[in-house]
């Protein structure tokens, strides 16, 4: 009687501690989204207040939440001009994150990013053909020709991406090998269409591959948030599964999980945040690299934290970039694309070399 008296509270005080782990597991990952979200906030402010009319956080703050007490020039700078721009920065950023940590997942390779199946080439040759061939349809200007080509391009890629891996098998390594011989083939029609392009055109298009938010507007921004938030709610509701995966295929699959067909359906999420997103800003790279590793470091694998850790670090990584593109050239503006490659061409060849032997 004795013995067995002892049994239930040797249980109890295992699954007591248990609980404790994982209560404390949850704990710092709740507590590393939210420096990640206040970090976030904290360069948003920053971001308004940088340029060359000089504001501080503290003003930015102020005029965001009174804005009737603001000049109105001051007005102008803040809600025109610098809000758009930086809040851009955060929905391009947080889209390009999230499509890159469920490319990596799904592909299990830590180079991976929305620029593997090229996507991003595939706006750029869009977006290249109407300044080359600058042909409004249906009464629509060039401004809105050139995001809605850049988008019809790069979905119709995404497309073609996965009928071949569906025709073919949606191995990782199929899907991956399609992404590269798509994206040397778009690269060299784009190649083509500037050596053919006039003076300004070449400009340009030499403009849209370096990636600018200078073109951002509220519509714009609505529009990527829209988006993002329309597919953030179907990758966490998949959570499990890709949590699953990072265990293996067989792993996964012993699980009662379709391989082929989660890597099918988050390929087709990660095409249209990629082409929503690229479609106002043109190429910004390594958001979709970067970002994803640093919420690995900070969250682990799990990926109801991992993946909007990934959309908040990838906001935040595209937010500083922001901030250093007006600050590096004093008086002049940087594409921004230009600081995200500065940033993550270190890390990729770090990666290289650290995980060669893996790849």
């Amino acid at each position: 009687m004795a013995v067995n008296s002892t049994v239930p509270t040797t249980d109890a005080s295992d699954t007591q501690t248990l609980a404790q782990h994982y209560r404390r597991f949850i704990g710092w990952r709740l507590a590393a989204l939210l420096l990640l979200a206040f970090a976030l906030a904290i360069s948003l402010l920053c971001d308004i207040a940088t340029g060359p009319a000089s504001l501080t956080p503290n003003q930015v703050l102020q005029g965001l939440i009174y804005p009737e007490e603001l000049d109105a020039a001051t007005r102008v700078i803040i809600w025109e001009v610098r809000l758009p721009y930086a809040l851009m920065a955060l929905v391009v950023g947080a889209a390009l994150g999230l499509a890159g940590a469920e490319m990596q997942t799904v592909l299990n390779n830590p180079l991976a990013s929305p620029f593997t199946l090229g996507v991003g080439a595939a706006a750029t040759l869009g977006a290249s053909l109407v300044i080359v061939f600058p042909v409004g349809l249906f009464g629509l200007s060039t401004a809105v020709m050139l995001p809605l080509s850049a988008f019809v391009f790069a979905t119709a890629a995404s497309g073609l991406i996965l009928l071949l891996s569906r025709f073919f098998g949606a191995g990782v390594h199929t899907v991956v090998l399609f992404g590269i011989a798509l994206l040397f083939g778009l690269n060299a029609l784009v190649g083509l269409l500037q050596f053919i392009a006039d003076y300004d055109a070449l400009q340009q298009i030499v403009f849209w591959t370096m990636g600018s938010l200078a073109r951002a507007s509220i519509d714009k921004v609505l529009v990527v948030a829209l988006v993002l938030f329309c597919c953030l709610p179907f990758s966490m509701a998949q959570s499990w599964s890709l949590t699953a995966l990072r265990s293996g295929e067989d792993q996964a699959r012993s699980l009662g999980i379709r391989v082929e067909r989660l890597r099918l359906i988050v390929l087709v999420r990660v095409s249209l945040l990629t082409a929503v997103a690229l479609s106002f800003v043109g190429e910004i790279g390594f958001i979709g690299l970067v970002g994803p590793h640093i919420a690995r470091l900070l969250l682990g694998e799990d990926h109801r934290f991992f993946l909007p850790g990934s959309a908040l670090a990838g906001a935040l990584l595209l937010s500083l970039s922001s901030i250093a593109s007006k600050l590096l050239v004093p008086g002049i503006l940087l594409p921004v694309g230009i600081v995200t490659a500065l940033v993550g061409i270190p890390l990729f060849l770090a990666l290289i070399i650290t995980r060669g032997r893996e790849l």
